[in-house]
This record gives structure tokens, sequence and C-alpha cells, in this order.
């Protein structure tokens, strides 16, 4: 049987050994590794350069690294995960995980540490790319997306509540401690998914292993037109989410004069947007369908895109450009869960090669634009407002021209 027609049958799955909500709940911690290695560990970065002597440009390369390998580790963990199952590849990377941690914490230099996180983000990326394949496996069309836009809600609020959690850790403890807190959180899902986490995808239903036979999968799932076209408008959307993440600290604080306090109660304003949207697209995706939200949610984004360059080119004030941030963020609350529910479906058997594709797009183009938007310096919102111009409408456009029915 070819790669392509062992993609064209969903199995038969079990359901996870837990009631509904500890699923939800362990499905949508393992969706976390991404902001816990990351906004956690934003608070720490000053104190990390100066305990290591390092410049902030190399304590910086720490971040870069941390995503690199949240973005190529889901192209790995996703083809094991197909080959020998979710779960003992999902236990491998907690376990891997946990152990960086440690190890992060113990760094001696900054070159090290970048190393360091380097690995633990690759292993953290087995919680996110398995996460999903778990509920493709689990659920199909409009379930899908309904579930996915549950876990919008982790989605949403993890990015806010980790920065913050790192801030208060640093009053007790210094940025090594903050690595031994996510080794010890890394232990706990470890044992949640020990106990609760089942095989969701059966024997039969599994890929051979082998680097030819992942690479002929993959080469499949490349050449799937609507598959990449749902892969770029998913990625492009969470483009324009992370220019507004590198951005908005600059464009609210420096050239509005926000303080840090009040740019973090907008901040988690515009995370309520992406809830809202995303729980209400859940609530109505079975009576109106994926397709039709995400097209939605991708007019929405292009609306609020030329809105948002329109306010920063025109100076048109503050309530003006939070109201395109807000609106941004609460676009991709209908993008995210349609555009992954509709690339997942059709691909059952290799959910977790489908999803990692989509992980590495969504993470590199997320590390491209993070530059690109302080580009011209701290005191102007132009590049900000260009990056998120290009994304929406670059998404749009894929998704027009070659995602045909999606």
């Amino acid at each position: 049987m070819s790669a392509l027609e062992r993609t064209a049958v969903r199995p038969q799955t079990a359901m996870l050994r837990l009631k509904p909500w500890q699923q939800f709940a362990l499905l949508g911690a393992l969706s976390m590794f991404a902001p816990l290695s990351t906004d956690m560990y934003l608070p720490a970065l000053p104190s990390v350069a100066h305990d290591l002597g390092a410049s902030s440009a190399a304590v910086a390369l720490t971040l870069t690294a941390s995503m690199l390998g949240l973005g190529f580790g889901q192209l790995l963990a996703g083809p094991l995960s197909d080959t020998y199952g979710r779960r003992r590849p999902c236990l491998i990377g907690i376990g891997l995980y946990t152990v960086s941690s440690l190890l992060c914490a113990a760094a001696p230099d900054v070159w090290t540490l970048s190393l360091l996180r380097l690995l633990q983000g690759a292993a953290g990326a087995a919680g996110i790319v398995i996460s999903r394949a778990v509920v493709s496996d689990l659920f199909s069309g409009s379930e899908a997306a309904r579930y996915f836009a549950r876990l919008m809600i982790v989605m949403g609020l993890a990015p806010i509540l980790a920065p913050v959690i790192g801030g208060q850790l640093l009053h007790v403890t210094d940025w090594r401690g903050v690595f031994v807190v996510l080794a010890a959180i890394g232990a706990v899902l470890m044992a949640a998914s020990w106990r609760g986490l089942s095989e969701t995808l059966p024997p039969a239903a599994r890929q051979r292993s082998g680097f030819a036979n992942t690479r002929a999968v993959l080469g499949v799932l490349v050449r799937d037109r609507r598959l990449m076209a749902l892969t770029a408008c998913y990625s492009a959307g969470f483009g324009a989410v992370f220019a507004y993440i590198s951005g908005s600290p600059f464009v609210l604080e420096k050239i509005f004069g926000l303080s840090p306090q009040l740019f973090g109660v907008l901040f988690g304003l515009n995370a309520v947007g992406l809830v809202t949207t995303s729980q209400i697209g859940g609530r109505i995706v079975t009576r109106t369908g994926p397709r039709r939200l995400l097209h939605i949610g991708v007019a929405m984004s292009c609306v609020v895109g030329v809105g948002l360059a329109v306010a920063i080119f025109t100076h048109a004030g503050l309530a003006a450009v939070e109201a395109c941030f807000f609106l941004l963020i609460s676009s991709y609350g209908l993008i995210g869960p349609n555009a992954t529910a509709l690339a997942l479906t059709p691909f059952p058997h290799v959910a977790g090669s489908a999803s990692a594709l989509m992980g590495l797009s969504q993470f590199a183009l997320g590390a491209a634009v993070a530059p690109l938007v302080g580009i011209a310096g701290q005191h102007t919102a132009v590049p900000l407002a260009i990056v998120v111009l290009a994304m929406v409408f670059g998404g749009a456009t894929v998704l027009a021209a070659f995602g045909e029915r999606a």
C-alpha cells in the first residue's frame, strides 16, 4: 500500500482514559510548550545577560534557538508519531523536555544555554504536534474545528499568564530557578500523560518506519495544494499575530507612552478577543462549517490589516491602533482552529506529519517576522503595519489561489 493510500481512511480510535474535561486539560497543557518555553523566560532576559556576562543580542539568540527547536522538532516528532503511535513519542519528548530544562538551569555560559534551549524547544515540540494529531485522531470536520476552538482558550491565555508567572518567580528565585520550575512542569505533564494518554492511533493505521517512507509521506503532503494552502494561510495568520506580539510593546510604550502595566492590560484585553471569537466559532461551526468560518476570519484580518496601516500612516491615535490590534488578534480565533481542522481531517493516518508541517511553517514564519517589525527602530510603527499587511494578504491570496474547496 502506498503512502498516499494509507492516508485515505480514518482509523477507528480509542478514546483517552480520561473524562472529557480531563482530556481537554491534558491536550491543552501539551499545546502550551511554546509559551511556557519562551514567554515565561522573557522577564529573566536582563538577569541572564548580567549573570552570564553576555550581550543582549547573544541572550536574544537563546530565544531564537528555542523557536527553531519548536519548529524543526515538530518535523521529527510528527512522523515518529505516525510510525510508532502518539503515546511513546509524546512521553519521550516530555521526558527530554524535563531533563533539558534542568540542564538549562545549570548552563555555564550563553552559548551552552542556546544549544540547550534548542534541545528544549525540539523536545517540547512533541507535545504541540502530537496534541493536534490526537485531536485529529478522535474528531474530524466540524467536530475537530470545534475542539481546536476550545483549545484556543489555552492558547490565548498562556502567552498572558506565562510572563506574569515568570516575573513573579523572579521575586523568589533567579533565572535558573525559572528553568527548574519548567522542569517541574514537565515532570507533572509526564506523570499526567503516562496515566491518562491512551494510544489513539492503532497499529494497523501506522506508517512503516524508515527514512524512505517518511520522505514519501512528506512528499505526498507537500504536493497536496489544498493542505499547503491551508498551512500557508494558518502560518500567515500566526505571522501577523506574532508581528503584533513582537512590535506592540514598542508601539504602545515607546510611541504612545503607555506604562508597562497598562500595556499588560491591553495585551490581556486583546487575548480576550482571541478567546471570544474562537469560542463563538466553536459554537456555530457545526451549522456554518469550518470552511466558511475560515474565510470569514481571513476576510476580517485583511480588512483589519488595511485599517491598521491607515491608522499608523495617518497618525490616527492610540484608540484606532488598539482597536485594530484587538480585531487582528480576534480574527485569528477563527483562522487557527478552522484551518487546522480542514488541513488535518483528510490525513488521519499521517496527522502527525501534516501537523508537523503546519508547526514548522508557523514557527519559522514567526521567527522571520519578529526582527522585521523593529527594523526601523523603536519609534516607528510603519514596519509593523507593512508586515501585518503582507501576512494577511499573503495568506488570503494563497488560500484563494490554491485552496480550492478549503
